[in-house]
């Protein structure tokens, strides 16, 4: 008996813990059983003899997919694989996607038993089975313990138990109705996802050491499971010991709040300061506001890039918090932001949701001003999700909110933020993602950002270019984006092209080696017998480049670059009011060496 497991994923460098966790744990508790003599006590040899031969003949078999499939080539896969039973993983993302590869399986296999899991479906079971009701049934919350039952059932195991019928499992919404919850799993009950790595390279390992948040955010499902299970800390070391030992490029956390028990999120950031293999990354969700001094001590103490902290703000707004019942120090998380910057040693990402209750644009734009301010790596700008299940979802009507029918339910408008206004967010969104989150314009942003009244209004002002020029239908490719960025800054503060120019040309060499020099770089003709000199000295006795050791002066200057400046550009608080030189700083770029927190090359003024 085949069960097939599938997963589809957002992206292909995605995977899905949920469905690996449902094979993990269902695998050790059938290899559990098959060692117990005592199972079969009472039963004649035949009878003993089934089931063991019932266990042995139970194959679990995962199959992911993309959005980005075609629904047809899905369907057809999961066609050529021969299940006898399929499970869906379900998701806001994936949700179309499921329900038009269930469809068509249900008339290519018509006696295969087709069941829903996932948050999706775990709300409203009721109206899944009326738009599906092909579907044998929904597997309702924690997954685990009941899709082991559903395999000994179809296995031919639950026979000899005194309570057969699948109607007795727990956690599952049947065409009569739902068959009542199950109590949670114990951390620890739950295997390691990642005995082999083989099927994960150049994807994302996801990892959990806790379940449920303390938090009551009224837009997020966790707060549903109001209890926080930890993995005991001996476990969680013993596995992070393995990808470690693997060199993982990075293991993200899915914790939905990391650091809510102080002993617990110490024991392992400790762990993994003193067994840091100088290649892994951890990526953790956190509450920035509750972190304490030790832990704030301890971060400091992290080799740049062994960790990303994710921090949810959603809303400066107070009467926001409130009303989504976030109780959150805002001068204390910028405080605690602040100290975190000052090691450099660590990538910030700061969220924002637009749509909440009370936060109309300015207000908005209010928050997005604050959080930029923070200066984190990456400011994601997100838009409210009305998750069903959730409180926002039963508060919707009270708040005005309009969401999308169908998943992902995202905010339409609100009776505070207008259609229009929603609209205009996209684009300030996309300006965001493009020049701002790229981290590919770090120096240029903080000197432009000064001509316009605050951050959100340059975005904004950026956006209604973009619509102008109908780059929003035609988006300009990555390098022509620095001669957009100029042509704004002409627009809005002309007397400082030059600088602007050499401001984008410093951004543009500390991501790449050009094989060639923009357009609007500056002739660099005059300065070449001083960079020939430079290398030639670096050649005969290195003082910058004791890495290229070796290398003829011809081959360092392939390897990297130099150029001349006439303003601070490697400095932007003292570019606004600079004097030009007479004569130029050449600052050397060395792409051997890059800043781990946003990939930008070494540069030394020379």
């Amino acid at each position: 008996m085949k069960f097939l497991l599938v997963a589809v994923n957002a992206k292909y460098i995605h995977s899905n813990p949920a469905v690996y966790s449902l094979k993990a744990y269902a695998e050790s508790r059938l290899w559990h059983m098959k060692q117990q003599d005592d199972m079969c006590d009472g039963m004649s040899d035949y009878e003993r003899n089934e089931v063991q031969n019932n266990i042995q003949s139970i194959k679990i078999e995962i199959a992911e997919y993309t959005i980005n499939h075609r629904p047809e080539q899905i369907w057809a896969d999961i066609y050529k694989r021969k299940p006898d039973v399929i499970g869906i993983s379900c998701y806001i993302w994936n949700m179309d996607m499921v329900e038009r590869v269930a469809v068509e399986i249900q008339k290519l296999m018509p006696q295969v038993p087709v069941w829903l899991g996932g948050p999706e479906v775990s709300y409203e079971p009721q109206l899944v089975m009326g738009r599906l009701p092909f579907l044998a049934g929904i597997m309702v919350g924690e997954g685990e313990q009941t899709f082991l039952e559903l395999l000994l059932y179809y296995g031919r195991l639950r026979k000899w138990e005194a309570e057969s019928g699948i109607e007795k499992i727990p956690g599952l919404y049947l065409a009569d109705g739902f068959t009542g919850g199950r109590e949670c799993l114990s951390m620890d009950e739950l295997p390691f996802l990642y005995k082999n790595l083989d099927c994960f390279e150049n994807r994302i390992v996801y990892y959990e050491s806790s379940r449920g948040c303390p938090f009551r955010c009224s837009y997020c499902l966790s707060s549903i499971d109001k209890s926080v299970r930890l993995r005991s800390l001996d476990l969680v070391r013993e596995e992070l010991q393995f990808f470690l030992d693997q060199k993982v490029p990075q293991v993200k956390f899915i914790d939905r709040t990391f650091n809510c028990n102080h002993e617990h999120a110490m024991g392992i950031w400790r762990y993994i300061r003193e067994h840091d293999n100088g290649v892994t990354n951890f990526h953790f969700e956190i509450a920035a506001d509750i972190l304490r001094e030790d832990e704030l001590e301890l971060l400091a103490q992290f080799r740049p890039g062994l960790v990303q902290l994710e921090i949810g703000v959603q809303t400066t707004n107070e009467a926001t918090l409130r009303a989504i019942n976030r109780h959150m120090n805002i001068d204390k998380l910028k405080r605690t932001v602040a100290q975190l910057k000052k090691g450099q040693n660590i990538h910030i990402h700061l969220d924002l949701i637009a749509g909440l209750p009370y936060e109309d644009y300015d207000s908005f734009a209010h928050s997005f001003d604050e959080v930029y301010a923070m200066e984190p790596e990456q400011l994601q700008l997100g838009f409210l999700k009305v998750l069903k299940g959730s409180q926002m979802y039963a508060e919707a009507e009270q708040y005005g909110i309009c969401c999308t029918e169908r998943p992902p339910y995202e905010v339409l408008y609100t009776k505070f933020l207008p259609f229009e206004k929603v609209l205009r967010l996209k684009q300030v969104e996309e300006m965001v993602e493009l020049y701002y989150n790229s981290n590919q314009f770090t120096h240029v942003l903080p000197v432009l950002q000064q001509v316009f009244a605050s951050p959100f209004r340059m975005f904004e002002e950026l956006a209604d270019f973009y619509e102008e020029k109908g780059y929003f239908t035609a988006a300009p490719a990555r390098a022509y984006r620095y001669q957009v960025l100029l042509a704004f800054a002409e627009r809005y503060d002309a007397e400082h092209m030059e600088l602007y120019r050499e401001l984008c040309l410093f951004d543009l060499y500390l991501r790449e080696n050009l094989k060639s020099r923009p357009e609007f770089a500056a002739n660099l003709h005059p300065y070449y017998d001083r960079i020939r000199l430079f290398y030639h000295g670096e050649e005969e006795k290195p003082t910058f480049l004791s890495e290229y050791d070796g290398l003829q002066a011809k081959q360092m200057m392939k390897q990297t670059h130099m150029e001349a400046f006439f303003y601070p550009v490697w400095d932007p608080r003292r570019c606004p009011g600079a004097e030009r030189l007479a004569e130029p700083e050449l600052v050397l770029f060395d792409y051997k060496n890059r800043n781990p927190l946003d990939y930008s090359a070494a540069f030394y003024i020379v």
